[in-house]
């Protein structure tokens, strides 16, 4: 008998949250719940924890499941029960993601979202790939979100070969480009239905392109900055126009290469400046958030700061 497959994510604007610690590097959970309430208050489909901006390789199992509860609890006492938490659950080993999943699904996120392993590199080519990622869908009580980006991985990079292949798995329902491929973007949207699969943009300076290109939604880190600009932008486009939604991506791309300079501790900072709460705290190695070079991309950051806020 066939297995059912999995529900996709649902079609929107993702914010991969970051994690705002307090001065001696415990979790400032105040400050991480009012976070995701901004997001849903601006129209979010969901929140993405403990992915790349949330830090999560600084953060124990303990620490995980604690901020994956606090968030869920604060959305649901805002009213904002459908606001989706995809919760990262890449480790180095099928048994340690296995592990944050089903903790992470008993905490209450609805998916998973997993990189491949990368500390043996040169291992992982397309068979050990394809293995790993079935293997954890296997026995994950979360549906999982491919999550490709390089970058963070120690060069692994998932073509579309691989995740045309992966999405015909029941379990396996969707990825983050975080790559930047709109090549894969285009092949994977052309070959899976976006019933079976939701093929995600990863960064908003090529948010429209992923629209174009068959996406069904985004996860990007400039949405910890301008949630309301990107929905506006997504429902422009959806809504067919097209104009407006070309005019919002010019403000978004000049303003993601000043975040990108910024990387975490200045996005922090930044959020700290434009609406007063969090802190540029980030865990070692990791240096802290510096005022100075927020101020260094105002030219950029300023003009998207004015728009979220008259939105």
């Amino acid at each position: 008998m066939a297995i059912a497959r999995s529900t996709v994510p649902p079609p929107g604007v993702y914010t991969p949250m970051l994690t705002f610690f307090n001065h001696d590097e415990s979790i400032d959970l105040e400050s991480t719940a009012l976070h995701s309430l901004r997001m849903a208050e601006a129209g979010c489909v969901g929140v993405v924890i403990q992915g790349s901006n949330g830090e999560a390789v600084h953060l124990d199992n303990e620490e995980r499941v604690t901020i994956i509860r606090t968030v869920r609890a604060a959305l649901d006492k805002g009213g904002y029960n459908s606001t989706v938490i995809v919760a990262g659950i890449g480790t180095q080993s099928k048994k340690q993601s296995v592990t944050l999943a089903r903790e992470a699904h008993a905490a209450g996120a609805r998916f998973g979202l997993l990189l491949p392993p990368s500390y043996w590199a040169a291992a992982m080519q397309r068979p050990v790939l394809e293995a790993y990622f079935k293997d954890v869908a296997d026995e994950s009580p979360l549906p999982i979100v491919i999550y490709n980006f390089p970058a963070v991985a120690n060069g692994v990079n998932m073509d579309s070969d691989l995740m045309i292949a992966l999405a015909q798995h029941p379990n396996i329902v969707g990825a983050k480009l975080t790559c930047g491929s709109m090549g894969t973007l285009n092949r994977v949207c052309a070959n899976v239905p976006p019933t079976d699969f939701a093929c995600l943009g990863g960064k908003a300076e090529f948010a429209l392109q992923s629209y174009v290109g068959g996406s069904p939604g985004l996860i990007a880190a400039l949405a910890n900055l301008s949630p309301k600009v990107l929905v506006a932008q997504y429902n422009a486009y959806m809504s067919g126009d097209l104009a407006r939604a070309q005019e919002l991506q010019r403000l978004l791309a000049d303003a993601d290469l000043a975040q990108t300079k910024l990387a975490i501790p200045g996005l922090k900072a930044a959020v700290v400046k434009y609406f007063g709460y969090g802190s540029p705290r980030t865990r070692s190695p990791l240096l802290d958030g510096d005022m100075t070079k927020v101020d260094a991309q105002a030219a950029d950051l300023d003009k998207l700061m004015a728009l979220e806020k008259s939105l």
